[in-house]
């Protein structure tokens, strides 16, 4: 019997021994089945035949040294099949801090690329067509200035914003729990998300205006209930935020993503990305009345997990990004990354990022995990695992509830000490050895192989925080200091802040002084002891 899609022309996915695979397979005879992929709460997936339709995108996250470099780095991933760029900021950027700046010193470009300037952004994607590729920019505290200077090339090069496509991270709550590269109070810090919700409905409507992050908190020690858990309380908190605001929940939910970690326990990852769509589906239709089926839709990102990968015989963190990758794709992910085997060292070298994008490519093309959407729906092991990490997700998010929402519990240490909590619990097993890491406390060498790494180069750093002090000094220096005070009255009031961000980046003015003039007016976060 020939499939439907054979009957409509499209070619059948045929195995090696002739098998013809199904997009979507069910038990037609049960009682109670699991619903369709592509149907709500949207378990098996949120697209009918999943990657049968179309791929994941696969997006490299790089950034190093300088605007020149990164770009380097990222037309060498296009060039090698990568379909969609993933921009990763050095720590003084994350801070809202200009090269030049003397809190920077010693951190210009060395997680990530530094932007401090339009000339910079400029640099960073010049011959690179905004308007043909989706750009992902991995940033918080300082997200809507990066991605106004990004909008601002964009429209130089004469692009229209409506379509740039790409995301945000602008997830702020997390930096609270787990990350730390905050600047401004909880509740200024939430009404720029806010200010860029409204931004991005109007003037950019294919971006995702915030990736809500729980691969942070899954990096500094959460469980996987627990990065549900605390994910979709964090997504919640953004929600109400937007509404009391005044903003109609399916003008923003559509443009809302999410960014999760993908671990070894690869049936564990399947069952955690299943249940965190049912659960914020119902969550967004059933608590919030969203009408839009696309705001029900818990679209997200994967990372492999960085916290995972050894510095001890680093080869074999090929095999572990392989298998994170897999569960990603079997759990259903919009978007890819996966770890090059030498971070647990340094920043990738062109060698281990072009490995960690094959990897992609053969579980693409080769596994045969893309050729049905949900393979491991009916499981009995996936679908009791994912009604358990359901359960214990609800418990966290109830505990978050308890203390009157996500910034409440941020601001009384709730989140981070649960997370603290369970990442000494298992450093305490993986020390008694109850937890085994190959090459770390099993089959541990002597003697590891070595392997190349990257090195920044200092002589270009330098030439990078000249460029920043020679940029201001050529400033029109009245024209900018206009456009910072009428940027600091504006955070003093209520009115949105990104319009006169924009000014203020037109006139001339660098990251690190906008940043400094909202510093004026909100202060700075210092954390609790």
């Amino acid at each position: 019997m020939p499939s439907n899609e054979a009957k409509k022309g499209t070619p059948p996915v045929v195995s090696d021994s002739g098998y013809e695979v199904q997009p979507v397979y069910r038990q037609e005879s049960r009682t109670g089945d699991l619903e369709d992929p592509g149907t709500y709460p949207y378990t098996r997936g949120i697209y009918p035949t999943m990657y049968r339709g179309r791929r994941w995108t696969m997006r490299q996250y790089a950034g190093f040294g300088t605007a020149e470099e990164s770009n380097e780095r990222y037309r060498l991933l296009l060039e090698r099949g990568q379909t969609g760029l993933s921009v990763a900021f050095d720590l003084p950027t994350q801070l809202g801090l200009d090269s030049d700046d003397d809190r920077a010193i010693g951190e210009v470009g060395r997680v990530g690329v530094p932007i401090s300037t339009l000339d910079d952004m400029r640099r960073l994607f010049d011959g690179i067509d905004q308007a043909a590729v989706t750009t992902s920019m991995t940033i918080n505290a300082p997200a809507s200035m990066l991605l106004l200077l990004y909008q601002i090339v964009a429209e130089e090069r004469g692009v229209d914003p409506k379509l740039l496509g790409g995301t945000i991270q602008n997830d702020i709550l997390k930096e609270y729990a787990a990350r730390g590269t905050y600047i401004f109070p909880p509740r200024p810090s939430m009404r720029l998300v806010v200010d860029t919700f409204a931004w991005c409905s109007e003037q950019l409507p294919n971006w995702n205006s915030i990736s809500v992050s729980g691969y942070h908190m899954r990096e500094a020690g959460a469980s996987a209930a627990q990065e549900i858990g605390f994910t979709l309380a964090n997504g919640r908190a953004y929600v109400r935020a937007a509404l009391e605001a005044g903003m109609d929940i399916d003008d923003f939910a559509p443009r809302i993503s999410f960014f999760f970690a993908s671990h070894s326990n690869l049936l564990e990852e399947v069952a955690k990305f299943r249940a965190a769509r049912r659960m914020w589906a119902r969550m967004m239709r059933e608590e919030f009345g969203a009408k839009d089926p696309k705001s029900w839709m818990l679209r997200f990102h994967t990372q492999t997990g960085g916290v995972t990968l050894t510095a001890q015989q680093p080869l074999n963190n090929v095999v572990r990004t392989s298998l994170q990758a897999l569960s990603a794709v079997l759990g259903g992910t919009q978007s890819l990354h996966t770890n090059g085997y030498d971070e647990a060292l340094a920043l990738p070298t062109e060698e281990s990022a072009t490995l960690a994008l094959r990897t992609q490519q053969i579980v693409s093309l080769e596994s045969g995990a893309a050729d049905t959407a949900d393979p491991l729906a009916g499981s009995y092991y996936v679908e009791a695992m994912t009604d358990e990490l359901e359960s214990k997700a609800r418990e966290w998010i109830e505990g978050v509830d308890d203390l009157g929402g996500a910034v409440s519990a941020i601001e009384a240490g709730y989140v981070q000490n649960a997370i603290a909590e369970n990442a000494y619990r298992r450093e305490l097993a993986v020390d008694a050895g109850e937890i085994k890491v190959v090459g770390v406390n099993a089959f541990v060498d002597e003697h590891d192989p070595a392997v190349e790494i990257l090195s920044i180069d200092q002589h270009k750093v330098d030439r990078q925080i000249e460029r920043v002090k020679t940029y201001k000094a050529a400033q029109d220096r009245a024209k900018v200091d206009d456009a910072l005070v009428r940027l600091r009255e504006t955070a003093a009031g209520e009115t949105n802040l990104l319009p006169v961000i924009k000014s203020a980046f037109e006139a001339g003015a660098t990251l690190g002084q906008a940043g400094n003039a909202l510093r004026d007016v909100f202060g700075e976060y210092r954390a609790r002891s």
